[in-house]
């Protein structure tokens, strides 16, 4: 069965893997068949993965996307703003986006049970359905320490939690909404030694838009970090990548990212700028493959950097920086 095989793909097999997926999409994803048969797209010549069709990420606002049948466990809806409307995400099996985030985050980071790890997301936790805050709460549970917990907007409750784990010294993961971030640096100067700060991105549209570099140096400078990492991530995955010390986006193996043209959205590479594609193996039961509105450069070793977003598409309320 393709579920009990996504965690075990390696670059030798995701092409195999992937190819057989599409397949088995079109055959049970009766909206993608749709999208599929709408290109004329002859499903015997796609070989290789360039040549997946790629279902355009807005079909989640207004479209049930599942392939196969069933009774959902969970539904992760995007935050968007006002007026917007939202994606949704149906889950057949929760135990797919756990394992997928866990092994995610082993690749890059190691076991959650050597942090305390800190949610500064204030905007995700007022709402219901976030699978960012799905998955922290999880790393804050399977931690185990005291002080792993949520914070809305208890900014000096934070400083001087922080404070003490630096006192601990004591490795701390702080996964962070952009625009939250910055107000914390903003009140409180520290030097963070033993703090890795993961930026989730969010700005909503809060006055200035500064590029990523911008935020993450100043967050730098007043946090005292030699670092800032990043999660990319959304509520139509089930996979994230993160930073490497280069500042780049490395994925898991079950995920890859790929780039299209925007004047012509079939023409798919596996490196060069444009428009980003996404092929999440752990979508097996909605879809794993996404054209995304975020636009972004893939290098000759597969890592990516994010620039910003199509013009015509809808502000997002996990929206990425501009370039």
């Amino acid at each position: 069965m393709l579920a009990n095989n996504i965690f075990t793909t390696t670059n030798l097999t995701f092409q195999q893997q992937a190819i057989a997926t599409f397949t088995y999409q079109y055959q049970h994803n009766i909206l993608y068949q749709q999208y599929v048969d709408a290109l004329q797209i002859n499903i015997d010549r796609v070989n290789v993965i360039e040549d997946i069709p790629f279902l355009p990420i807005q079909f989640f606002k207004n479209n049930k996307i599942t392939t196969t049948a069933f009774e959902p466990e969970q539904i992760f809806t995007s935050s968007g703003t006002t007026g917007n409307t939202t994606s949704s995400h149906y889950i057949k099996e929760l135990s797919i986006y756990q394992t997928s985030y866990t092994k995610a985050f082993e690749q890059f980071y190691g076991s959650i049970t050597q942090y305390c790890v800190i949610g500064l997301l204030p905007s995700y936790l007022e709402r219901t359905g976030s699978s960012l805050v799905y998955m922290v709460n999880d790393f804050i549970v399977k931690s185990n320490h005291p002080l792993s917990d949520f914070y809305l907007n208890e900014y000096e409750h934070l400083y001087l939690m922080l404070q003490q784990l630096e006192y601990d010294k004591q490795p701390t993961l702080l996964f962070g909404v952009t625009f939250a971030l910055l107000d914390f640096a903003v009140l409180y100067k520290m030097n963070l030694e033993h703090v890795t700060i993961i930026e989730t991105g969010g700005m909503k549209g809060r006055g200035t838009e500064y590029t990523r570099q911008q935020i993450h140096e100043l967050l730098k400078a007043r946090l005292g970090c030699s670092i800032i990492h990043s999660e990319y991530g959304m509520t139509e995955l089930l996979s994230q990548a993160y930073t490497n010390q280069t500042g780049l986006f490395a994925t898991p193996p079950w995920m890859k990212v790929l780039v299209r043209q925007a004047d012509n959205p079939l023409q798919v590479s596996l490196t060069g700028k444009g428009v980003l594609n996404i092929i999440d193996l752990a979508n097996i039961y909605s879809c794993s493959f996404i054209a995304t509105d975020d636009i972004g450069i893939i290098y000759q070793n597969e890592n990516f950097e994010v620039q910003g977003r199509l013009d015509t598409s809808d502000t997002r309320g996990c929206s990425l920086l501009t370039a």
